[in-house]
């Protein structure tokens, strides 16, 4: 007498059902807006997107744009993995606190983020006001934006590499301690290569969401056109004049631009598992 295999059921619905569903939400969140804008593109020609495109205020943002957003997402891949390794490793009073506020930027409107930044950094406001009496001005200026990309991507690598420390036992430090590493040895040729992939991984997030990024930055910035003018604001400055076309062109040249650095950011992901995989 065959014994019947055990048929193990799944608690979610079936594999038609979940990918068509999968597949509902992700073509109307997703995809048809895509296919809208490059379907504008289509109707507008190759020709009259590079027209639009290529014109000394538009080549100004988006390089300010891609290049403030990358800066900052660098400048959290550094401390914003500090500080999940702080949060996860040491207990000190307040932990519970700043571990909260690190979801603060997820929570607040970014209109509001903005308006804030701008109050506290403004040349009157209370950090504004002492970094004028050594001749730096924040807001109203690159490094305004700076600190609004700071703001709203920094939670995006601290959430996404923690969960990963906490899953790193002490163990594994001491035993490279044991063996004669010393700490900086253990820090570039152990912990960081296991946490390599979720770093990149929040980088890519926050670069993503800083790339994008319109409320928290409008009010800081200035707006002042081959000077402080970011894409996003481009695009609306467009719509508002119902210059259709102008600003599917700016929004695709956006979206092929950071499509090829998602793009590398994901090759650069793929090879560095594969190099924890060798060792």
């Amino acid at each position: 007498m065959t014994r019947r295999p055990l048929i193990h059921k799944s608690p979610m619905p079936g594999l038609g059902l979940s990918m068509g569903i999968t597949l509902t939400m992700l073509s109307l969140v997703v995809l048809l807006p895509i296919g809208a804008l490059l379907w504008k593109g289509a109707t507008f020609g190759l020709s009259g997107i590079w027209e639009t495109v290529n014109r000394e205020r538009v080549w100004a943002a988006l390089f300010l744009s891609f290049r403030l957003s990358l800066i900052a997402a660098l400048f959290n891949l550094v401390f914003g993995l500090l500080l999940a390794w702080v949060l996860v490793r040491y207990r000190f009073p307040g932990r519970r606190i700043l571990d909260a506020a690190v979801d603060l930027p997820f929570a607040l409107p970014t209109a509001v983020a903005g308006i804030a930044l701008t109050t506290i950094y403004a040349p009157n406001g209370m950090f504004g006001a002492l970094a004028k009496e050594i001749g730096w001005k924040i807001a109203y200026t690159q490094s305004g934006i700076f600190l609004a990309l700071v703001f709203v991507g920094l939670p995006f690598v601290t959430r996404t590499v923690q969960p990963v420390i906490e899953e790193i036992d002490r163990e594994v430090e001491e035993a490279s301690a044991t063996l004669g590493a010393s700490r900086v040895h253990t820090l570039r040729h152990v912990i960081l290569p296991m946490l390599a992939p979720a770093a990149l991984t929040g980088f890519a997030l926050s670069l993503a969401r800083a790339v994008g990024e319109y409320g928290s930055v409008i009010f800081i910035a200035g707006n002042i056109p081959l000077v402080t003018e970011i894409a996003p604001l481009l695009i609306v400055i467009q719509l508002e004049e119902f210059n259709y076309d102008a600003a599917a062109a700016i929004g695709i040249s956006m979206l092929l631009i950071s499509f090829a650095m998602l793009l590398l950011i994901n090759l650069i992901q793929v090879w560095s598992r594969r190099r924890i995989g060798y060792v």
